[in-house]
């Protein structure tokens, strides 16, 4: 497979009261184009950070970034980031949320339009496009958020705890058609998450913090072969007990 991302021996320190805090420490990782790979750890282990970074929206203290083969610094326009909220804007109505990457980038034009009109026939959306955010449910406000990332076609998607604002029966329905969205697009995406069923039931590999300094403990090929694969059916495989009291002791949740 073709690599599309090298994160290489990021290190991250802040300066508090106390004196110098290391939040991260010498992160090395590959992500393959089209991989969905999931970053988890204890609380506080510079996950979010460390995203952050790759997004070029916060500083590293050490180490390098490269996207498909060339170091990056700062902000990169083939890197697409999905917060925790979907932080649509009230007044607009979806269409014109979902144009909102490409007014910023000042790149809207005849073109860049059906493609987002296209992706909202495609996923169900275009017959809500005249409607405003309050009168969507939550999984249709995150599909017109991710919408709204993918009309600037970035190569890679930062998802930081995207779904976590859902209820648990909304969430596992939206990353079921977030996930068919992403496969289908070929989008590759690193989602940072707490829930280690989420990860594992949408990822192909799950990279393992240690609790701060942040570094990379272990990560895990999580293979299922099923056919048609997806959230819901990956959940009721019996390999994913396998994969999640693996993970659960490797978090030292049991300890």
């Amino acid at each position: 497979m073709e690599k599309i991302l090298e994160v290489k021996n990021i290190s991250k320190k802040y300066q508090s009261k106390e004196g110098e805090i290391l939040a991260l420490k010498n992160i090395t990782f590959k992500v393959e184009k089209g991989e969905f790979v999931s970053i988890i750890g204890p609380s506080g282990c510079g996950k979010s950070t460390l995203l952050s970074i790759i997004a070029g929206l916060e500083d590293k203290t050490s180490g390098e970034i490269y996207i498909e083969g060339e170091k990056v610094e700062g902000i990169s326009p083939k890197v697409g980031y999905m917060l925790q909220r979907d932080c649509l804007l009230e007044w607009r109505n979806i269409l014109s949320n979902t144009m909102f990457g490409l007014d910023i980038k000042r790149n809207k034009n005849k073109e860049t339009k059906a493609y987002v009109e296209e992706l909202l026939k495609k996923y169900d959306l275009y017959d809500f496009k005249d409607k405003y955010p309050s009168e969507l449910s939550g999984g249709m406000r995150q599909r017109a958020a991710l919408i709204r990332t993918l009309a600037v076609k970035p190569k890679i998607l930062l998802l930081d705890e995207a779904f976590s604002a859902l209820d648990y029966q909304t969430r596992i329905m939206v990353t079921n058609d977030i996930y068919n969205i992403l496969r289908e697009e070929h989008i590759t995406t690193i989602m940072v998450t707490h829930d280690i069923s989420e990860a594992i039931s949408m990822s192909d590999r799950v990279i393992v913090l240690n609790a701060r300094p942040g570094s990379v403990k272990d990560i895990h090929k999580i293979e299922f072969n099923i056919e048609n694969r997806n959230p819901l059916n990956c959940r009721e495989s019996p390999k994913f007990s396998q994969y999640f009291n693996t993970l659960w002791k490797e978090l030292g949740v049991d300890e």
